[in-house]
């Protein structure tokens, strides 16, 4: 009996050591595929064709969906689409929906990688993104100043530099969701100290 619970134990051990490595190895793609990208010139021209791929779901004008279901990047930095491409393809970031269309093969490389997102930070942004209620405001705005601002910038612009997104403009509902996710740890990719500003946000902060 003790033998048959050691080697379960074992085997256990074994596993979590396998998709610990597993995952490692992902961040350490896609941080390679980001620094590769981040370094080349970024032909426009180029990026626009690669982003025909991308207008599917996004829209030719990169506006994604009031709804939320697509998120709006137009405008977004160049980094941050970098950075999420790379996550996508080397699946730091769980997104089933993208990763196909993401994949080198219908994508290409780090040169097309960088070519997109140049396009794609350079494309004016939707005037009327999807928005809340707008019942919490006082409370939403607090909750950013006191929160949010010392990464994602006073007015939501987002810092290149450390690829942290712009999320002025973007969907309310997209807004949500993606805080939900972080909030439980369903995204992979997100920062660890987001993670733990907001593990005490209730659900009417978030909503907020």
């Amino acid at each position: 009996m003790k033998k048959k619970v050691f080697a379960s134990v074992l085997t256990l051990g074994i596993s979590f050591g396998c998709i610990g490595t597993l995952m490692a190895a992902s961040m350490d793609d896609a941080k390679r595929e980001y620094d590769q990208a981040m370094q080349l010139t970024p032909d426009l021209v180029n990026g626009k064709r690669v982003y025909l791929t991308c207008a599917v779901c996004h829209r030719p004008e990169g506006w994604g969906t009031q709804d939320g279901g697509y998120p709006q990047i137009a405008g977004q930095l160049s980094s941050v689409i970098i950075k999420q491409l790379a996550d996508i393809r080397a699946r730091n970031r769980a997104n089933p929906i993208m990763y196909p269309f993401a994949e080198p093969r219908i994508l290409g490389g780090a040169q097309e990688i960088s070519d997109v997102a140049a396009y794609i930070s350079q494309l004016p942004m939707l005037p009327n993104n999807g928005t809340g209620p707008g019942r919490d405001l006082v409370l939403g705005e607090k909750l950013y100043t006191d929160n949010c601002v010392d990464c994602h910038g006073k007015h939501g612009e987002g810092f290149a530099k450390e690829h942290i997104p712009a999320i002025w403009g973007q969907h309310y509902h997209y807004l949500v969701r993606q805080f939900q996710m972080i909030k439980i740890g369903r995204r992979k990719n997100s920062d660890p100290e987001m993670q733990k500003q907001i593990k005490n946000f209730s659900g009417r902060d978030i909503r907020a």
